[in-house]
């Protein structure tokens, strides 16, 4: 493919935009950054008239595909009354309302702008509740990229410490160095060592934060058990557990993964698929945790918080998925795909991992059999990994370059097929 138009683009960024984006990794897509034009249903295309079937969703938002127009109707007759009244409206309290109907621990709930914002918000609340200080949280997992949570996403095994004293290293220049004594953190599936620490930190931790499936590294599932003795364990010692559903939340299914795997939490976050790309989310709760929001003891604000638009947006992609058999299809899919990649993968001798759910999926060349945690993750063959990504792009199916893949509501067995196909051609050049 030509990319020369972005390139030159790009360029032209650089001397308005740091680095020529907005967002830190836009940076490191292949070859570089690149511009798009518009994007439908599935297919996304660049200013070099370059057009990808589409699996990376906008990093997952779009679980509706580009552009819905059933959504987009929403947001236009919504957004004619009014952008941001600063006040309550009407359809604010119909979308609460629903995600109270789906969620299970969503009780009391308040909006958000996005995901980051949402988990700082949940932590508040656990810290005013329980008067400690600490949250235990695991490697790998991502919480948003405030200072506090922006630890623990380096995959470095010989600077990281034992897994019994985890050392944690710090994602980005600038983070103080203070912000690592908010936290514990501890390898994920791990439930005995998870239960020790426990046992000896129990009078400073106010909560446990953990995506239910590891989806930003590796989408590596639970252990059978594990979600359910974080419950047993914050029951035990009154600290919150918090789901970080960004990713989990109306793409397993529409009250999350808490559903899913029938595991409720004291306090969620849900962001990414709640409304096809616009920038809303969700902290939900038990009222015996959000209480403390509900009579201002902890305070959440925020001027952007629930427009109209946002919600119009959230309201919209909710009553598209409620469709009869849609989340079935989204598995089905995904699924479908996930087999073929496996099989593919062991007719052409080649140590490609693929794990995840279906909706959302991680592959990834390693000679272990599964992943368990992040630190299984270091067995991966980077270099042929970003091949692979890279030459897939290259042949038009766009995949998120760490290996991550999503389904929508949109996608077909022909694009499947088709993706098949074209990972058939990749894996056999490889060779």
């Amino acid at each position: 493919m030509n990319y020369s138009n972005s390139a030159d683009l790009l360029e032209r960024a650089k001397k308005s935009l740091a680095g020529g984006v907005s967002s830190e990794f836009r940076k490191y897509a292949h070859p570089h950054a690149l511009f798009y034009t518009h994007a439908e249903g599935v297919y996304i295309y660049d200013v070099d008239g370059n057009k990808y079937l589409d699996f990376t969703l906008s990093q997952g938002p779009l679980i509706l595909g580009h552009s819905h127009p059933y959504v987009l109707k929403r947001i236009q007759e919504y957004s004619e009354k009014g952008q941001l009244f600063a006040g309550q409206h009407l359809l604010e309290l119909e979308l609460a309302e629903k995600l109270q109907q789906y969620i299970p621990s969503a009780e009391l709930m308040r909006f958000c702008l996005d995901g980051s914002t949402a988990v700082q918000t949940a932590l508040r609340v656990a810290r005013a509740k329980t008067g400690k200080q600490k949250f235990i949280r695991f490697e790998g997992h991502y919480h948003g990229w405030l200072d506090n949570v922006s630890w623990g996403l380096t995959l470095d095994t010989k600077k990281m410490g034992t897994r019994e004293h985890a050392e944690s290293l710090p994602w980005s220049e600038g983070i103080p160095s203070n912000t690592k004594d908010d936290f514990i953190i501890l390898p994920w599936n791990d439930l005995d060592l998870l239960k020790k620490t426990m046992a000896e930190h129990y009078e400073n931790v106010a909560a446990i934060i953990t995506e239910p499936i590891m989806c930003n590294s590796g989408c590596i599932l639970p252990k059978e058990g594990f979600l359910e003795g974080l419950r047993e364990i914050c029951n035990s010692y009154g600290a919150a557990l918090i789901f970080d559903e960004v990713i989990t939340g109306f793409r397993t299914a529409i009250g999350g993964a808490q559903t899913y795997f029938n595991v409720t939490p004291d306090l969620a976050i849900f962001a990414k698929a709640m409304a096809s790309g616009y920038p809303i989310s969700a902290v939900v709760g038990k009222r015996e945790w959000m209480y403390l929001l509900e009579e201002g003891k902890v305070i959440h604000a925020g001027t952007m918080n629930s427009a109209c638009p946002l919600i119009a947006a959230a309201i919209g992609t909710i009553e598209v998925l409620e469709e009869k058999g849609t989340h079935d299809r989204i598995f089905r899919l995904g699924q479908m795909l996930m087999n073929g990649l496996r099989t593919i993968s062991t007719e052409l001798g080649q140590n490609l991992l693929v794990q995840g759910l279906g909706p959302m999926f991680h592959t990834g060349f390693t000679d272990i059999t599964i992943a368990n945690d992040f630190r299984d993750m270091e067995s991966y063959d980077a270099a042929k990994s970003k091949l692979f990504v890279k030459m897939m792009q290259d042949k038009g199916v766009r995949i998120i370059g760490r290996g991550l893949w999503y389904i929508s509501a949109v996608h077909t067995e022909e694009h499947v097929e088709h993706a098949l196909k074209v990972a058939k051609e990749v894996l056999q050049e490889m060779e």
